[in-house]
């Protein structure tokens, strides 16, 4: 009987930590900026003051993406470097139960125990610590937390998606700003949406509502309070 031919799927797990952040900073600064800009318009001040209002939420935004997002990931990380010494010192210290917990693993996913102590004893042999950090703890090269490249990443793309309204507010006049920044906004929010959920392999179409559901909501909310405290002042 020959051997079957190896069949490869195309999978889009790889780009989970890179995307997250992509498109965390790409909706935040598109939603942000363009609330701020429609807040502001909405008090009637002149284009100079909108223009300053946006300019300072994208310097913002973008370095608070950064710091916020390197924090957090920065705290995952020591999270999985922790659980990994935990990991290690417990392989050193006591090898027989470590690979006994290895196989009960493998048990409880369907593989008979002979065959589950078979096929831990060889991982352990093979390296050990990856073994037990990809079954047991649920950590792999794949999707392991990379504190800088989610830091850039939200940067970037902060500072790209808080540019799109700006463009928009720079090339109307100020009494057209708020439907020219929401319709820009939301349009940018919904090929968004689609991009990246067609880059994870999901369906465009509810990805796209759903992001424009949430930015055209915060616009609405601050376009009146804006006009409040226009009013009010």
């Amino acid at each position: 009987m020959g051997h079957l031919p190896l069949q490869h799927e195309h999978h889009f797990v790889h780009r989970v930590g890179w995307l997250r952040a992509a498109v965390m900073g790409a909706n935040d600064g598109i939603v942000s900026t363009a609330s701020l800009i429609v807040g502001v318009a909405a008090a009637e001040p002149d284009r100079a003051t909108i223009l300053i209002a946006g300019i300072a939420g994208l310097v913002a935004g973008a370095m608070s993406m950064a710091a916020g997002e390197y924090v957090s990931v920065s705290s995952q990380s020591d999270t999985e470097r922790a659980d990994l010494e935990t990991e290690r010192l417990a392989i050193e210290n006591a090898p027989e139960a470590e690979q006994e917990e290895l196989a009960q693993i493998y048990v409880e996913r369907g593989v008979e125990l002979g065959l589950a102590r078979q096929v831990a004893g060889q991982l352990m042999t093979h390296d050990a610590l990856g073994a037990h950090a990809r079954d047991e703890l649920g950590i792999s090269e794949i999707v392991t937390f990379r504190p800088m490249q989610a830091a850039l990443t939200s940067a970037a793309t902060f500072a790209i998606g808080a540019f799109l309204p700006l463009c928009a507010v720079a090339l109307v006049p100020t009494s057209s700003a708020i439907p020219t920044v929401a319709a820009a906004s939301l349009a940018s929010l919904a090929a968004l949406g689609a991009a990246s959920a067609w880059a994870g392999g999901a369906g465009t179409l509810k990805a796209a509502t759903r992001v424009t559901f949430w930015g055209a909501l915060a616009m609405a909310l601050t376009a009146g309070i804006g006009s409040l405290v226009g009013a009010a002042i």
